[in-house]
């Protein structure tokens, strides 16, 4: 077997922290009731810093959602330093970021039926009316609201993911996914052993089932946020080409069009149906990439083969120790 230090630093580089002992008991330490215990006091500051300035602004509806981006700022830097999150989030973001040469042939894939479908609600006068009339405080709170949605609903199918790769482990799987690791020669070993049976360390429980599916959550969001971004651009362009001030003023009910500072071209009105239409389509692309069968095949594939080669990594790895 590879020495345990060189199998530890893989899963580490590969945003496996929670597959290595030590971290799984930081881990835990960061769950401890008194650490927490700071953690929501810092939350309630930061709560009540949000409702003061939206007090003094006078934009109250602004509270909220100033609230929820500085908290999940906050929850997001007390799980990559408390919870030793960070090569979970270095690894998702450098594999998405690594891959974003796919990105353009999977998004042709996508996009063009998508636009086709959100485009009917770009050119509707009740979307525009709808959101040019939303302080943009409750415009923010309903984007992260649909990116919250896209999160639960992945939270709820990828373990399902998880639970149907774990029970694929046999010998041909472990040397098929160890193969170009430090335990491939590990894996012909116990895929030649009859004694030895991978399934019976296959099954991921735990803080490691919890590693496996927030690098798939990260790198499933990041895709995501991507293509919303491109549907924001898309509209963004295309809306500041097509659609003349008359008929903005008409569309959204407002006595006048505002531009955006430096960007006359573009109405606070455009941005905000842009908004709000790019956060909706990324909760529908979230679905469809899951449940869809072609979007799955195009999308969902690029996490597929790393979930494969966490859950082998670990059978063989913990095969291999108890027989040592």
């Amino acid at each position: 077997m590879a020495e345990r230090s060189e199998v530890e630093t893989w899963f580490l580089d590969h945003g496996l922290p929670y597959f290595v002992a030590e971290e799984r008991a930081s881990a835990r330490a960061g769950l401890r009731p008194r650490r927490l215990a700071t953690l929501v006091l810092v939350l309630l500051v930061l709560a009540g810093g949000a409702g003061l300035a939206a007090y003094l602004s006078e934009t109250y509806a602004a509270g909220p959602a100033l609230w929820l981006s500085v908290g999940g700022l906050a929850l997001l830097w007390y799980a990559v330093t408390a919870l030793r999150a960070r090569p979970i989030v270095v690894f998702a973001l450098s594999r998405t970021l690594g891959s974003l040469r796919y990105v353009a042939p999977m998004a042709s894939r996508a996009l063009p039926l998508l636009l086709v479908f959100v485009t009917f609600l770009f050119v509707n006068a009740e979307a525009w009316q709808m959101t040019s009339n939303l302080p943009f405080g409750l415009l923010w709170s309903t984007v992260l609201l649909m990116f919250g949605l896209a999160v639960a609903f992945l939270l709820v199918r990828l373990p399902e993911e998880v639970d149907r790769v774990d029970d694929e482990v046999d010998d041909a799987f472990v040397v098929r996914t160890c193969a170009g690791t430090p335990l491939e020669e590990a894996s012909r070993r116990v895929a030649d052993d009859p004694s030895v049976d991978p399934q019976a360390h296959a099954e991921v429980t735990g803080f490691e089932r919890w590693n496996l599916i927030l690098v798939l959550l990260v790198i499933q969001s990041v895709q995501v946020l991507l293509l919303s971004l491109t549907v924001f651009v898309f509209f963004m362009l295309f809306g500041s080409l097509v659609m003349q001030e008359k008929t903005q003023l008409a569309w959204s009910g407002l006595d006048t069009v505002s531009a955006l500072p430096h960007l006359t071209s573009v109405s606070v009105s455009l941005t905000k149906v842009s908004l709000f239409l790019a956060s909706f389509s990324g909760f529908y692309f979230t679905v469809s990439a899951v449940t869809d069968d072609t979007y799955r095949r195009q999308f969902f594939s690029v996490v597929e083969s790393q979930l494969e080669r966490a859950v082998g990594m670990r059978a063989v790895y913990l095969a291999t120790r108890a027989h040592d």
